[in-house]
């Protein structure tokens, strides 16, 4: 009777932790599934749901709202997403809101985020729909930097050809910057340029004064003080006449404000 009766207690133990763990599991999921709370269902459009299940969370400002309720494909470029999300954040959540798919971590669950609107102060009705933002493929991003990736190699191998070639060949470049003698030569010839330039200028004033010379610069002088003289004359002839418009005008005005 007694190891009966040890048996029987062992077994209701069993049983009675078995079904606690069950109904404890039940609730926990059916919190995350929004089972037993008040809820209210919101619907998205995308073109591609980037591996989006049914039941993966919702979030809104970082905080999981709801979960991902039903999935269909309307067309060859639609997909449509149903949202079920937690009533009491409904008042959060305005008709410009924007929906869009995204990673938990790097390589985590796919999360369909909620960002908040900005203009508008209406808040959703059940069963809206929202706008959505088109999430960035994992293919696309690997492309780029797969793009990225060549064409710094090519920089490099380009880099690597020119400094090879200034460091052995024999261009004028690289004799430039390797050849002490050519560096000697090259400012010697900078240095005679700069001399002949300062000695043409010499000859120049020398030409003028020359009497050879001279009747021609002087004409060249007089012909650019004629010009300088015009174009003093002018502008004081436009300086007058507008200086007569606006006295004119202003008699009108007078004549008037007297007639009125």
């Amino acid at each position: 009777m007694k190891k009966e009766a040890g048996y029987t207690w062992k077994l209701g133990m069993f049983v009675t932790v078995g079904l606690i763990f069950f109904i404890g599991t039940i609730y926990f999921i059916g919190k995350q599934k929004n089972l037993f709370g008040s809820t209210f269902i919101l619907n998205t459009k995308f073109k591609t749901v980037s591996g989006l299940k049914i039941g993966n969370n919702i979030r809104f400002s970082g905080i999981n709202i709801g979960t991902v309720d039903d999935i269909q494909i309307i067309n060859d470029s639609t997909v449509a997403v149903q949202l079920l999300i937690k009533e009491e954040v409904r008042k959060f959540i305005k008709t410009d809101a924007k929906a869009s798919i995204g990673s938990d971590g790097l390589m985590g669950d796919k999360v369909l985020t909620i960002s908040p609107g900005v203009h508008s102060s209406k808040i959703v009705q059940n069963n809206a729909t929202l706008a959505t933002v088109q999430a960035i493929e994992m293919e696309d991003i690997m492309e780029s930097v797969s793009v990225t990736a060549y064409n710094a190699a090519v920089i490099t191998d380009q880099l690597a050809e020119f400094s090879y070639k200034l460091n052995n060949g024999n261009g004028l470049l690289s004799k430039m910057l390797t050849d002490k003698e050519m560096g000697e030569k090259m400012d010697a010839t900078l240095t005679n340029i700069e001399k002949g330039t300062e000695g043409f200028s010499e000859n120049m004033e020398a030409a003028k004064s020359n009497f050879l010379f001279k009747g021609y610069y002087k004409k060249k002088a007089k012909a650019e003080e004629k010009k300088k003289e015009e174009a003093t004359k002018k502008k004081e002839k436009e300086l007058k006449a507008q200086k007569e418009a606006e006295e004119k005008l202003k008699e009108e005005e007078e004549k008037k404000a007297k007639k009125e």
